[in-house]
């Protein structure tokens, strides 16, 4: 049953007295307000929670927490999302030119994204035109704006409209594709089959948008599922006793992919440099095993 929202909204140095009140130690109660005001606490809220005691409901802090260690959760955080990001970008921009390159090949038509022929479900392919449609409106784009001024065709080649979607947009073409053949060629160029493509791109596409918008990717329970592979071209990991709803297992993800089209990347030396710098940080809460770093799909 739903009831009235009753708490009010504090001041940072309201804040300040309150988390003192809960046992916080600051050090310099100015520098913190200026941090709750850019920051904001509703944010840094998620890095105190860890340092309550139980029963967490009680809001009584650890003896010895101070204001410094929520920072430190936080702008480790921060580099996190940055790093994912940056590797999940690597991955996006190849699904960009495979796709478009593999159907251009396969099908033997510059312009098949938006010929409703070559896919499977009408439905979903009028979806996708009109997501296009509101993309090439939009976009300013020089070659976008120049095919528009200089060519009679009502859609641009498949080249140029794969550079203007969104990562789950690429997803959306790529699962409705009605030929088999292609959709198998896409993946296995990935290591992957086609089921597991999807949903490994739909759990990443979540993640880079996640880490567009600043949201909390540390020591986070994800919805969304990734699909468990059975067999696979290459170097995987054991998960029988990895948590899929934490960060970790999606590492694993990106640096599967990344291995089968960037074979030498440094995504393992990332890793171990950001925790160095921060080694109050305990990666078992993200899902990061022991000895993570020795497994073969890391090497």
């Amino acid at each position: 049953m739903k009831t009235n929202f009753t708490k009010h909204y504090s001041s940072p140095s309201q804040v300040i007295q309150i988390l003192k009140s809960r046992g916080m130690v600051f050090s310099d109660d100015a520098k913190a307000e200026r941090y709750l005001t850019n920051i904001s606490y509703h944010r840094l809220s998620a890095y105190i929670f860890p340092f309550y005691q139980l029963p967490k409901s009680d809001l009584t802090l650890k003896e010895g927490t101070n204001f410094t260690k929520a920072l430190t959760l936080y702008r480790f955080d921060k580099k996190l999302r940055i790093l994912l990001f940056n590797e999940i970008e690597k991955l996006e921009v190849s699904v960009r030119s495979v796709l478009a390159n593999f159907g251009c090949q396969e099908l033997q038509d510059d312009f098949w994204i938006t010929n409703s022929s070559y896919f499977a479900n009408a439905v979903r392919f009028k979806q996708t035109l009109s997501v296009i449609d509101k993309e090439i409106d939009s976009s300013k784009e020089d070659y976008i704006e120049d095919f528009r001024a200089s060519f009679v065709e009502s859609y641009p080649p498949a080249w140029m409209i794969t550079e203007v979607l969104s990562f789950g947009s690429l997803n959306y073409i790529y699962s409705n594709i009605a030929s088999n053949q292609l959709r198998k060629q896409i993946a296995d160029y990935f290591g992957v089959k086609p089921k597991i493509f999807v949903s490994w791109l739909t759990v990443l596409s979540n993640l880079r948008n996640m880490c567009c918008h600043h949201a909390r990717v540390w020591n986070r329970d994800f919805v969304l599922k990734p699909a468990e592979p059975r067999k696979l071209a290459s170097t995987w990991t054991e998960t029988s006793k990895l948590d899929d709803k934490r960060i970790y297992y999606r590492l694993c993800i990106i640096k599967y992919l990344l291995n089968t089209i960037s074979p030498n990347n440094d995504l393992c030396n990332k890793l171990n440099s950001l925790f160095a710098e921060f080694p109050q940080v305990d990666a078992f809460a993200m899902g990061f095993p022991v000895n993570w770093d020795k497994e073969a799909l890391w090497q």
